[in-house]
């Protein structure tokens, strides 16, 4: 669908929302971003993964990249509070090479991949540069990333840490993480906003969440624009 097409569809969407919806849609939007995103390697508890979800809304991260290479990803209704829903989620599964993929898929879209590990020394959270869009790496929580994320990332970060334990519960780590690079971003000179077609793209994702058939609604609006 052509961009002007996209944007009178958006407007006939939003004949059928709630003036009060389209007022938050509008105040969210403002703060989402796709400078940063998350990719999750192979999370098995669905508590964590659901909790990094909601994450990711609260903090404006549209998309999350997540690889199934011996888990299935689950969403814990409980935990992830229809975050979901609001997100843009990719999934690499059913191939050998999940995780080769989707981390080739983002270095031919500009990203930086960045690893979190509390054993690597590239840079510290606080120093991490935020001048190239960013893909923050987590892997299991048992295991870590796999060899082939490691091998693939272009630098690691780390949270200092001075307990005895090492890591922190990945849910956690992700929250401590976003806060400090959406803070740190949203105060810097880097164009860190969506585009006007990425924000066209979202908000038509968005309002066909509050409605019940957005398939119906599509078919209606072609078949308006049909007999102009």
């Amino acid at each position: 669908m052509e961009e002007r097409l996209k944007k009178s569809y958006l407007e006939f969407l939003f004949g059928f929302v709630t003036q009060h919806k389209q007022i938050r849609f509008g105040e969210v939007i403002r703060y989402r971003t796709r400078h940063l995103t998350i990719v999750l390697e192979d999370l098995y508890q669905s508590h964590n993964a659901s909790a990094v979800l909601r994450t990711c809304d609260c903090f404006g991260i549209q998309d999350v990249h997540i690889i199934e290479n011996k888990n299935q990803y689950t969403v814990n209704p409980d935990v992830a509070l229809g975050s979901s829903q609001w997100l843009t989620l990719h999934k690499y599964s059913g191939k050998e090479d999940n995780t080769a993929r989707c981390l080739a898929l983002l270095k031919a879209r500009g990203y930086r991949i960045a690893a979190t590990s509390p054993r690597m020394k590239d840079y510290v959270l606080s120093e991490l540069p935020l001048d190239h869009k960013t893909a923050l790496l987590f892997g299991t929580e048992l295991n870590g990333l796999s060899p082939t994320a490691l091998e693939m990332a272009d630098c690691s970060v780390r949270i200092p840490m001075v307990g005895f334990t090492e890591s922190f519960n990945i849910s956690v780590s992700a929250a401590i993480c976003l806060y400090d690079l959406t803070s740190r971003l949203h105060r810097s000179a880097v164009e860190w906003q969506l585009s006007e077609p990425e924000k066209t793209d979202i908000l038509i994702q968005w309002a066909g969440n509050v409605l019940k058939h957005p398939l119906t609604f599509e078919k209606e609006f072609m078949r308006s624009r049909m007999g102009k």
